[in-house]
């Protein structure tokens, strides 16, 4: 069963001085860049998601604005593929899905931002396409939300929408727990054993 690494929107306009900064994008970014690290250093594919405004009126993610950019820490090298998207969900009008089927991907770990839009709705539907997925909760980051006069800390918006994703249509770990997960996988697969994941999710 073959693993990519999906890293949704990981953009300078999520950081300080962005139009839209998050609670903790430093941090995740940082947990992202350890995935990355371990996906590139095992010849598993990675895949950048970059999100990219098509309205004119749009006060953020502008094409060619600052803000639009990948983050610094967070960015491909020469082969690694970049998927332009305009919706939260990463598959909607883009060639995500081909890209994947045509690698032969099964599994995904999913990480980036924000957590209650793009990872959701990308997690939700790489599930109703099949794939297992695998979302970092430590390599994502959100914001406050409003709601009837009453805010909502990121941190609760963070744990509701993981626990909501979890068991479902995704298993949730940390970074560290991934990245055992996966080399216990690497060994079971070189054994002949099989490759399943321990607590797999079925989207129900």
């Amino acid at each position: 069963m073959k693993t990519a690494l999906l890293l949704i929107d990981i953009q300078r306009e999520y950081f300080r001085g962005g139009a839209m900064p998050l609670e903790g994008p430093v941090e995740a970014s940082v947990q992202a860049r350890k995935l990355l690290a371990y996906f590139r250093y095992n010849h598993l594919p990675a895949v950048f998601i970059q999100h990219v405004s098509l309205d004119p009126e749009a006060t953020s993610f502008r094409p060619g604005s600052p803000g639009v950019s990948l983050y610094s820490s967070i960015r491909p090298l020469p082969g690694e593929p970049v998927v332009h998207k305009h919706h939260p969900n990463s598959f909607r009008e883009t060639n995500l899905l081909e890209l994947l089927r045509t690698d032969e991907v099964s599994r995904l770990v999913i990480c980036g931002m924000m957590t209650h839009m793009c990872i959701d709705a990308t997690t939700r539907a790489a599930c109703d396409d099949g794939f297992e997925c695998i979302v970092a909760a430590d390599a994502c980051a959100t914001r406050d939300l409003a709601f009837a006069g009453e805010t909502v800390p990121a941190a609760m918006v963070q744990r509701a929408f993981l626990a909501a994703l979890n068991g479902t249509y995704a298993q949730v770990a940390t970074t560290g727990e991934i990245i055992t997960m996966l080399q216990q996988l690497a060994l079971g697969d070189a054994d002949g054993h099989s490759s399943d994941a321990e607590g797999e999710h079925e989207c129900r």
